[in-house]
């Protein structure tokens, strides 16, 4: 990308520049974005955003590489909702490493292992966080997505900056099904849908730690979700 380029998307919506640029156009803008963050936070950042790019260099989300979700979620929280808290974002590059890739960062593969060596890279705070984002290892012979909305409201309500890690997340979901199809499309909006509610409770709470104006936002994006899973869930029958 040239200067322009780079200067034109510190400005672009998220969705824009993925379109026009991929994963090129987020880095720089995520780059953008912690520029005038204090040096060593910087190097913090860019080792997790090194360490999330390595773990899912394989991945893959619909037509993109799984990086491109990781870096929304964490430019959205410092752009959108202006968060200034370099274990907030650490954590958001982060929030999927455990669930998905737990053996790549401990040699015994548990999730325990993983955050530990999560903490022991980026502090207890940041492995707490990526911790209460993650999703439990489900019980077998109950309903997996219930077990999931169960998590999520009950890890959140405890820790109101996983809240906010979660906003974003759900946000990058809720957006990301428009480029999903089939029984997928269906499958996904029945798991999100029942979490709307709950969320815009949560972020609602007094002690969620954001501004009025990025509440607003967020219950905004909640709202347009719940629309969008409305529209879709009728066709699923």
């Amino acid at each position: 990308m040239d200067t322009g380029e780079r200067r034109l998307v510190a400005t672009m919506p998220l969705h824009a520049i993925t379109s026009a640029y991929g994963e090129e156009g987020l880095r720089a803008r995520f780059a953008a974005e912690i520029e005038a963050w204090p040096q060593a936070d910087q190097r913090r950042l860019n080792q997790a955003l090194a360490l999330a790019g390595q773990l899912h260099a394989a991945d893959r989300r619909e037509r993109e590489p799984y990086v491109n979700h990781l870096l929304r979620v964490a430019i959205r929280i410092m752009s959108h909702y202006g968060v200034r808290d370099g274990d907030v974002v650490c954590a958001a590059l982060l929030h999927d490493a455990v669930e998905d890739h737990a053996a790549e960062l401990a040699p015994d593969g548990t999730r325990a292992a993983a955050l530990a060596a999560l903490a022991e890279e980026f502090g207890p705070r940041v492995a707490a966080l990526v911790a209460a984002v993650t999703n439990p290892e489900y019980t077998p012979g109950r309903d997996a997505d219930e077990q999931y909305r169960e998590h999520v409201a009950e890890s959140l309500r405890r820790d109101p900056w996983a809240r906010v890690i979660k906003a974003s997340d759900f946000t990058d979901n809720g957006v990301g099904l428009i480029h999903t199809t089939g029984p997928r499309l269906h499958r996904l909006a029945g798991k999100y849908a029942p979490l709307v509610p709950v969320l815009q409770e949560l972020i609602a709470l007094p002690d969620t730690p954001l501004g009025a104006p990025a509440r607003q936002r967020i219950l905004t994006q909640l709202g347009q979700a719940a629309d969008r899973f409305a529209a879709i869930l009728p066709a699923s029958g």
